[in-house]
């Protein structure tokens, strides 16, 4: 079984060649995409300024602490797993 410093190590080369093909910049247009489709966007905005209105003083990072659990949570387990699909075909292809 690969140590944490291997998996960490394999990860982050995984992510700079995602980066550097413009491969990420692809995944990330489909899952924007997706999720705007879905109205999971439009959500997580309305949840945004009503959470917004009722801080005093307003703070981006709390606003964002605020909505992680939620938005970590709430994408659609079908985008979810549509874009794992595209991530692990991309991996493969690296290892062929």
């Amino acid at each position: 079984m690969p140590s944490k410093n291997d998996t960490e190590a394999l990860y982050a080369q995984v992510q700079r060649k995602l980066v550097e093909s413009g491969e990420w910049d692809r995944i990330q247009l489909i899952l924007m995409n997706k999720l705007n489709e879905s109205g999971w966007t439009d959500d997580l905005r309305h949840r945004s300024k009503e959470n917004a209105r009722d801080m005093e003083p307003l703070s981006f990072r709390v606003l964002l602490k605020g909505l992680a659990p939620h938005i970590q949570t709430s994408i659609p387990p079908a985008i979810r797993k549509e874009m794992m699909a595209v991530i692990r075909q991309y991996v493969e292809k690296q290892f062929e």
